[in-house]
């Protein structure tokens, strides 16, 4: 078998592999927010509960400094994957190409027969023909519930499936979400079936961050004018639209300007004519030009590579060069750093405040004075059970058994999501400190924790807070007495 041949095989491949990625995302997106282990999701920002679900751990809003680091993950990733590969986030994951090839290819073309074929995305069908309207409003019609299928899939990453259709069957109640879910459906039928490939070109910044990133062996959809010969001159003009006229100034020319490599591209750009923004690295004209000449038993004049290799032909295009390596670095620190936050998730959240009066005295039948601090505990369970809580008083070395639990006297409830305001005071009637010229701030850590079902300390549920309780001088215990 000749090179060409397995060039055309090659060209096949990398084709069904981009609609097998297409399905898997589309199917993995959509089976994902039904995906719980232990009443968690793998991903969801909810604002209704206030919490955030990452990798089935769910954290509370006050938790959030884990979203800083979980966007950098996301920024630098799209960022590394377009350092290495150009815009291939574009052309394969996007989910505005994901949506456009989904109608364009499988339903317009494919489905109702509205375009003639998919190797040609620029001829547009005419719509003046009464059988063309026709499919047309087929091919819409298949494309609503579509859109309305992926506008809920959106939000399932922030209102969750099981919460999603209980809200939408009252929607005199949330109006807001039935919005959205219109909004966002309405938005995708404008942007697959009227603005199109124009969002890649115009609207998305990508493609303007791209050129910041790009690096003579950034890896992307190249014409290789070497082989082919320049069909544009240096001021980006065409010159050749015919084979004849090319090999008549240069006969090693191998372009046959078939134009196939033009007709497939999706947003409307000739790759011949060198690096274009509007690319989004799909390489549908990869395969075109590699299924036309692979059947003259060449190789491919457009590939996947880098200017180094192709353009200036220095030699073999370098992948692991020091900005890519900083961003792997970079993604593998920032990836331990979230994994280790979020491995220390506490499983309530306790914030203890001082009341404004320092302390308070009161003289005992014994004769002892009792010192009283008191504080206004903010706890709330972030498990999903309503749960029992209580604390302990650990004092400094030598104090143990000194400061005690005034009140509350027993343990209390609290409700999963609710914050329980509780007023706790603490209290001695032992001597603690013998100061004759100020009050001393005496540390203490206070032990918070549920009760499992055994009325035992759970070792899961469990915090330490650092506080302070504060001690009279000797002349404030003597003017008690």
């Amino acid at each position: 078998m000749s090179k060409g041949s397995n060039d055309f095989t090659i060209a096949k491949a990398l084709r069904y592999k981009r609609y097998y990625l297409f399905a898997f995302a589309t199917i993995f997106t959509l089976v994902l927010p039904w995906i719980k282990v232990n009443g968690n999701h793998f991903f969801l920002l909810s604002f209704d509960k206030l919490q955030l679900h990452l990798a089935f751990v769910h954290f509370d809003m006050q938790e959030l400094y884990l979203m800083p680091f979980l966007l950098m993950l996301i920024f630098l990733g799209v960022f590394g994957i377009t350092v290495v590969g150009g815009r291939i986030f574009c052309g394969w994951l996007c989910p505005q190409t994901i949506f456009r090839v989904f109608y364009r290819d499988l339903i317009e073309t494919t489905i109702v027969g509205l375009r003639k074929s998919i190797k040609n995305k620029q001829a547009e069908p005419d719509m003046s023909l009464l059988k063309n309207k026709i499919k047309k409003a087929i091919a819409v019609g298949i494309a609503i519930p579509l859109a309305f299928l992926a506008a809920s899939d959106f939000l399932w990453y922030f209102v969750p499936p099981e919460d999603f259709f209980n809200y939408l069957s009252d929607i005199q109640n949330h109006w807001t979400l039935f919005g959205i879910v219109v909004g966002v459906a309405l938005f995708l039928l404008y942007d697959i079936i009227i603005l199109k490939e124009d969002f890649c070109v115009y609207i998305c910044p990508y493609s303007r961050i791209q050129s910041i990133l790009y690096d003579e062996h950034t890896v992307m959809a190249l014409y290789n004018p070497h082989r082919g010969g320049d069909i544009y001159n240096e001021h980006k003009d065409k010159v050749f639209t015919k084979q004849k006229d090319l090999l008549a100034l240069d006969p090693t020319a191998e372009c046959t300007t078939c134009q196939s490599c033009v007709t497939v591209c999706p947003t409307h750009i000739d790759i011949r004519k060198g690096l274009q923004l509007e690319c989004i690295n799909c390489l549908e004209c990869v395969d075109a030009c590699t299924t036309v000449m692979g059947k003259l038993g060449k190789e491919s004049l457009v590939v996947w590579s880098s200017d180094y290799e192709i353009i200036d032909q220095k030699g073999k295009t370098q992948y692991f060069r020091p900005k890519v390596i900083g961003y792997i670095v970079l993604l593998i620190g920032i990836s331990v750093i979230l994994g280790m936050m979020g491995s220390k998730k506490e499983h309530m959240l306790l914030n203890i405040n001082k009341e404004n009066r320092l302390y308070s005295t009161k003289v005992m039948p014994s004769g002892k004075v009792k010192v009283n601090n008191s504080y206004v505990f903010l706890l709330q369970n972030t498990e999903l059970e309503t749960m029992k809580f209580y604390f302990d008083i650990l004092p400094p070395k030598g104090m143990e058994g000194k400061i005690t639990i005034a009140r509350p006297t027993k343990a209390f409830t609290a409700q999963p999501g609710v914050i329980r305001k509780k007023i706790v005071t603490l209290s001695t009637t032992e001597v603690l400190v013998n100061n004759s010229i100020k009050d001393t701030v005496i540390p203490i850590t206070i032990h918070a924790y549920a009760l499992d079902k055994n009325g035992k300390k759970s070792e899961k549920v469990s915090v330490f807070r650092k506080s302070s309780f504060m001690y009279p001088k000797e002349s404030v215990l003597e003017h008690a007495k």
